[in-house]
């Protein structure tokens, strides 16, 4: 296993982070997810075996549930709390109450402490905002995840899936008062879905922040089940067609994979997460599992080199289309 430096910081994560979005059996996430403390014991000492010290959870997880079964797992396993690295999330909504969604310093300090108790940790790794709180200031938020680090609650912050104009400005904020900075992002990038390199990869290249994608699969569909001929296979997508994306496109690229998938005795899948694995600005790629057999699967990906030309082949079938003002940037670049 391979371990890269995550954004601008001295931290080493392997090139690969294990996602435990499947980890419980609650709330709205229930259908992606069904493995209980059983299974987890096992994909996670597989994991912890295979060299991945990254995990990435979410308080929204199975509502909690999540968190629990990973906590269980690294105490039961008696696996060294100093060589993981343990990622969680705030944002989402985990009661009924006003105040049990958001990004608010109240939402934040009240999720880590009950995240901490789940995880059975006394600090978090990194913490993650999971998404948007047109509510709340930028500079609460800020503030609030800055007195977590200083309280040593936390050890790092990073942001998933707001726009790139709204990290900068949380960035800027940091920086004015002396406060710690978001060292990470995490959003949705695979072959079927390339949009963070218009804004997000160029951003994360010019500030030095790690990117960790999620769904590189893009929720099972570059998994190998789904095809032109049988597009309604079992599976993840059947129950749950998430994220979006464009499938006439994706089958187009699945064709091409697949080819490549051959060349090297790999699956569709390795290839997919091979290529997110070679991409620009990319630190460590989640990949998650409901049983052994996906688990060993995703884990062979790191073994497969793609060359340029199978890359060249991969980037043409599922190139972004160009918007402005990309298209003028280009234009205007020459003799730059």
């Amino acid at each position: 296993m391979k371990y890269n430096y995550l954004g601008n910081t001295g931290l080493l994560v392997s090139e690969l982070c294990f996602g435990t979005m499947t980890f419980g059996s609650q709330g709205m996430w229930k259908v992606l997810a069904g493995v209980q403390q059983d299974e987890v014991n096992s994909l996670v000492k597989t994991v912890a075996d295979s060299g991945i010290n990254f995990f990435d959870t979410a308080n929204v997880y199975s509502l909690g549930e999540s968190e629990t079964l990973l906590g269980n797992a690294i105490k039961s396993l008696g696996l060294n709390r100093n060589e993981l690295v343990i990622a969680t999330k705030v944002r989402g909504t985990m009661g009924e109450g006003p105040n049990e969604q958001g990004l608010s310093r109240y939402h934040i300090f009240y999720s880590v402490e009950d995240s901490l108790k789940r995880l059975q940790l006394s600090h978090i790794d990194i913490l993650y905002v999971h998404g948007v709180d047109a509510r709340t200031p930028v500079e609460e938020t800020m503030r609030a995840l800055n007195d977590l680090v200083v309280s040593g609650k936390v050890r790092y912050i990073a942001v998933c899936n707001w726009p790139a104009w709204m990290v900068m400005k949380a960035q800027s904020i940091a920086e004015k008062n002396g406060w710690n900075k978001f060292i990470g992002l995490q959003y949705f990038y695979s072959l079927a879905g390339r949009d963070i390199e218009r804004e997000i990869v160029p951003m994360a290249e010019d500030q030095n922040l790690g990117i960790m994608p999620w769904s590189p699969l893009a929720g099972g569909f570059l998994s190998g089940k789904y095809t032109r001929e049988n597009e309604s296979a079992e599976g993840r997508r059947a129950n749950f067609d998430f994220p979006p994306v464009n499938k006439e496109k994706t089958f187009d690229i699945i064709d091409v994979i697949s080819e490549i998938a051959g060349a090297h005795n790999a699956t569709t899948a390795q290839v997919a997460l091979a290529w997110v694995r070679m991409q620009k600005g990319i630190t460590s790629t989640i990949i998650g599992a409901k049983n052994e057999k996906q688990l060993q699967d995703n884990l062979k990906s790191v073994s497969i080199t793609l060359s340029e030309e199978e890359l060249t082949r991969i980037d043409a079938v599922s190139a972004l289309t160009k918007e402005y003002p990309q298209w003028m940037v280009e234009r205007q670049a020459y003799g730059r």
